[in-house]
């Protein structure tokens, strides 16, 4: 179970971070893989926020399986900043591991396990900091939301926003812990993942014409997104500050088919694209409709009536759009002495929280580099960097 309420206090530095590895400990134990359920590391956070008096609200999916938390300290007034992660990680199939990757293990100040930065680091934080903060005189609230199935789409923060919407919850910033090394971001590329699959018609290979290759009509569905990635690249923003700064498209997976002599009756790809801009993602949906009711179907359903194609949302994320504007950049600015913010490729729940109002950025501890790999780890330096900051979050909350 989690730490009982105790009595460090905020500037113990020490005390704070000896917290933060202990929640870290017992959160890189519950094997929260996005394929299984997230309830007990929900629950046992939930139990420790309520015995220190949070207002505490757990919010199942509909199968009831996975959980977002959300929980306030402080007043029910407007405005305050929210701490956000994901409880979800990555598998650790067919990855070679030096360590048991759900039990926490110290080597020479590098803390590893699998979500230590990828964003376990982070809620650690943010628990252990949770209890001190309890025994403030807050004039804002702090909000720590903590989500499920960011891996697989976002799936748990696009299922909350719109609760917190409908129960008038409206914080004024929110800092998405996210590994960044600690640097601060105020913009990425949405993330945009889908499924299209053909059904065509089966026959002998004998004979090709008497059936539709289910194959090659998802060839020439990938031919037509090679050429719009081509084409997004001329789309690119002027003064983008993306890498690369124009919205990518990638085909991940390409499957079908049986055996060498009979006509696959079956394909599917699975692709996605990383705009830069809302249009972009609007611009290649209205292509590929095209190219699929004006070209492929029609030829598909020449052969067999009953041809389909059809593709699956599995996730569209919206990006975080830097703004001229954003009292989260600067309020973060002042407490890392920072004079600058920076932009990623990768995506975040950070958009959605814009969505909502919010000025938003993306801090947290670990590297990137080290997500989703075997031997993930993050430092004890940038666990204490990120108490530091948070501590700063906190007091802001005072004033």
């Amino acid at each position: 179970m989690f730490l009982r309420p105790s009595e460090p206090q905020i500037s113990d530095t020490a005390s704070l971070l000896a917290a933060t590895e202990e929640h870290l400990s017992h959160l890189i134990a519950c094997p929260t893989v996005s394929s299984e359920s997230n309830l007990a590391m929900i629950t046992m956070m939930a139990d420790f926020l309520d015995h220190l008096g949070a207002k505490v609200e757990i919010f199942r999916d509909p199968g009831g399986g996975k959980a977002n938390l959300f929980a306030t300290i402080g007043p029910d007034v407007p405005g305050g900043v929210v701490l956000s992660g994901h409880s979800d990680v990555v598998p650790v199939t067919d990855q070679d591991w030096a360590s048991d990757p759900f039990t926490l293990v110290e080597r020479q100040d590098h803390l590893y396990g699998r979500g230590t930065c990828d964003m376990k680091g982070f809620i650690a934080a943010a628990l252990a900091l949770a209890e001190p903060v309890s025994k403030m005189q807050l004039k804002r609230p702090l909000h720590l939301c903590f989500t499920h199935d960011e891996e697989v789409g976002c799936l748990g923060a696009r299922a909350l926003v719109p609760e917190l919407q409908r129960l008038g919850y409206a914080p004024r910033m929110a800092i998405i812990g996210e590994p960044t090394g600690m640097r601060l971001i105020e913009g990425h590329k949405g993330c945009c993942e889908y499924t299209t699959r053909f059904h065509g018609l089966e026959g002998h290979g004998s004979a090709p014409d008497r059936g539709v290759n289910a194959v090659l009509y998802a060839l020439r569905y990938t031919n037509r997104l090679m050429e719009l990635a081509e084409a997004l690249k001329v789309r690119a923003p002027q003064g983008s500050r993306f890498d690369p700064p124009w919205t990518t498209v990638n085909v991940g997976r390409l499957a079908g088919g049986a055996a060498h002599n009979v006509i696959p009756g079956k394909a599917e790809i699975d692709w996605e694209m990383r705009p830069v801009q809302p249009g972009d993602a609007a611009f290649v949906k209205e292509a590929l409709a095209h190219c699929v009711e004006n070209e492929l179907l029609p030829a598909m359903r020449a052969v067999h009536p009953n041809a389909e194609i059809t593709t699956e949302v599995i996730g569209e994320v919206v990006g975080l759009m830097p703004l001229p504007d954003n009292e989260a950049r600067d309020l973060i600015s002042r407490l890392t002495g920072s004079n600058s913010a920076d932009v990623v490729p990768f995506g975040t729940e950070a958009g959605l929280f814009q969505q909502m109002g919010m000025s938003v950025v993306v801090c947290g501890p670990g590297e990137i580099a080290q997500a989703h790999k075997p031997d993930e780890f993050v430092t004890r330096g940038q666990l204490a960097q990120c108490l530091g900051l948070l501590e700063g979050v906190a007091q802001s909350l005072r004033a």
